[in-house]
């Protein structure tokens, strides 16, 4: 078997997250207590109660890389699971980065904390957002017509069947009428998101300097061996094992659309199980439109019930 893990991002933290984990497993409890060291957090308090952080960038990004770092520590330690390929989604990526040991455990929770900071920081509340597209091949269709002149972009490509629309405000409200319009006599659906700012869109873009600094303070920490095992949101393949293309592709992450239909057929060329860790599953269903099926572990329940050969 060749198993390879990936991770949801932001959209998929609850509270409560990975408790269970911490409760039954000495490793999930030791990536509770180094990130909130390395935080400045109670981690296992931001992660389990009733935290109104929890939904504030900043503090979202390493609340959900700590927990599905401390279930897949579980897994590796207790359970016998040893991944040879990781992706993430967006904020995931993060965490396959660390999960593969290139960005250590501290420096990403640091650096995530940042990144959501930055990205807060980009756009006022309110002045942007994201809206979800969903229609059959949706992502083969050519949307020129219902972007042009407006400050709006794809930001992720989730599916065959799903795009995310990210820019201004009242921009995103234009380009989905724009799609319905488009979409006439077409069974679709566009739904929007409850999103703090407008991720990987060009309104993002302006903050890519001040976060390339950061990745470049912390690069001598990183250990590059298994970036190729990675996937890159960005590029769509897997990253290659160098400082700079790292640093590059990560910067821009942050206003480049996630190709997340390319990351999948990556993944699922490389590997023959595909797990999903993390609070809630999101990914499994877009795995399903390409022909894959992905365990979802989100609970020691789950686990427990034995994990797929």
């Amino acid at each position: 078997m060749i198993p390879a893990i990936v991770f949801p991002g932001q959209g998929s933290q609850k509270p409560g997250m990975a408790r269970d984990f911490h409760t039954r497993y000495p490793a999930a409890r030791a990536v509770f207590a180094e990130a909130s060291e390395a935080a400045g957090l109670d981690m296992a308090a931001l992660c389990f109660d009733e935290d109104p952080r929890l939904d504030q960038t900043e503090f979202t990004q390493p609340a959900l890389l700590t927990a599905e770092i401390a279930m897949l520590r579980a897994l590796e330690q207790e359970h016998g699971l040893t991944p040879s390929y990781f992706g993430g989604h967006s904020l995931g990526e993060y965490t396959a980065l660390c999960a593969a040991g290139v960005i250590p455990l501290a420096v990403a929770v640091r650096l995530v904390r940042t990144r959501g900071a930055l990205m807060q920081q980009a756009v006022p509340v309110g002045a942007g957002t994201m809206a979800a597209v969903i229609a059959d091949g949706i992502a083969e269709r050519d949307l020129s017509a219902v972007l042009a002149g407006l400050e709006v972009d794809v930001g992720n490509r989730n599916s065959p069947n799903q795009l995310v629309l990210s820019g201004a405000a009242a921009d995103v409200e234009r380009a989905c009428a724009r799609c319905g319009e488009l979409l006439a006599g077409v069974e679709h659906q566009v739904v929007p998101l409850n999103v703090s700012a407008p991720f990987h869109s060009r309104l993002m873009r302006g903050i890519e300097p001040a976060f390339r600094a950061e990745l470049e303070a912390v690069a001598p920490k990183f250990s590059l061996a298994r970036a190729p095992q990675v996937t890159s949101n960005l590029t769509g393949g897997f990253h290659r094992a160098e400082p700079a293309a790292l640093i590059d592709a990560l910067t821009r992450q942050i206003s480049g659309a996630v190709d997340w239909i390319s990351n999948m057929r990556a993944l699922a060329g490389a590997a023959s199980q595909i797990y999903e860790v993390g609070p809630n599953r999101p990914l499994r269903g877009f795995f399903k439109t390409i022909g894959r099926d992905v365990t979802a572990i989100l609970t020691v329940k789950a686990v427990e019930k034995g994990l797929p050969a």
